[in-house]
């Protein structure tokens, strides 16, 4: 979670509630943690569906990797050391090529904690060129509300940022061997520091949270800027697409376009609310619109994205 607004209601962003420990290790747990090949050498591990105070906090996100003939590029590494390790594992019963790169979609807790399993591997950290700031403005609320996530006792030593960053509107090729990812960092939309992945051998894209399939997309950064990127992303030539949260999709366009349409309409009813006078409280207050229908987890996420892009709009 994110510090509270100035009005007092908290910031949600796309974590889930507290995770049971169990007492396995990585390696115990790698039959059972999973991954999926999606494309050849595209391999992914589906977060869970849940809300906010169930079970499985830390295994929200979907993450994965990506073989080269060279080495192995993580993406994304999930919301503690546990699932980041389990994930190493799962990477080692598919190849024993080093990871050579780490690269985090965006600053928030579920995509981010994992980073520390990887820390002796010798690999590269890449993210956004905000991400820095990112993680130093999330870096006291991850050390108090999810120490259970870090190894005891949780440090910030533990919050690995990037050594390579991507230039906001630039684009970055990493070489794996055979397979070139290209990295785009996107101006502020669901986040600030938002990451793209691009393997170009495959046309798989990696959008992180800039693509949420049926799960209540969650805004911390500016509803403008998350609409213009959508209108990009469909654009580009993808044919396999692996959002930050639900299942990956080889219809990338359709998979976009409910998640348009609902940051559409809360652009337009926020805009509509301050324009005759509303204060947040009573635009907090609006009836759910029948879009609550076609998304899991609406009242964990909703009225945090009215309050943000209140915030986006009540100055213009």
């Amino acid at each position: 979670m994110q510090n509270a607004t100035q009005w007092g209601v908290l910031l949600l962003p796309l974590l889930a509630a507290l995770d049971v420990a169990t007492g396995a290790t990585a390696g115990d747990n790698a039959a059972t943690f999973g991954v999926d090949q999606t494309a050849p050498g595209i391999f992914v591990h589906i977060g869970k569906p849940v809300a906010l105070d169930a079970p499985g906090h830390d295994d929200i996100a979907n993450i994965g990797f990506v073989t080269g003939k060279r080495c192995i590029a993580v993406i994304d590494t999930g919301g503690s050391v546990k699932i980041g390790r389990e994930l190493r594992a799962a990477i080692r019963q598919h190849s024993s090529l080093p990871v050579c790169y780490v690269i985090t979609t965006h600053g928030h807790v579920d995509h981010v904690l994992g980073n520390a399993a990887f820390k002796d591997d010798g690999a590269h950290f890449v993210g956004h060129a905000m991400l820095p700031d990112a993680l130093m403005r999330s870096r006291d609320l991850f050390l108090r509300d999810y120490a259970e996530d870090l190894d005891a006792p949780a440090t910030p030593a533990q919050i690995i940022g990037p050594d390579e960053t991507v230039p906001i509107g630039n684009e970055m090729t990493l070489d794996l061997g055979g397979r070139t990812l290209t990295l785009r960092a996107w101006p502020k939309a669901h986040t600030d520091s938002d990451l793209t992945v691009y393997d170009s051998q495959t046309h798989t894209l990696w959008t992180g949270d800039l693509l949420f399939i049926r799960r209540t997309p969650v805004l911390d950064g500016s509803v403008k800027g998350w609409l213009a990127a959508i209108d990009s992303l469909a654009r580009m030539d993808a044919r396999h697409v692996i959002p930050g949260h639900g299942p990956p999709t080889d219809k990338p366009a359709e998979a976009l376009e409910p998640e348009r349409r609902y940051l559409q309409l809360l652009l337009t009813a926020v805009h509509a609310q301050i324009a005759r006078g509303d204060s947040l409280q009573q635009a907090l207050r609006e009836p759910d619109p029948p879009e609550k229908a076609n998304w899991l987890l609406w009242d964990e996420a909703h009225r945090h994205n009215v309050a943000r892009v209140y915030q986006e709009l009540e100055w213009e």
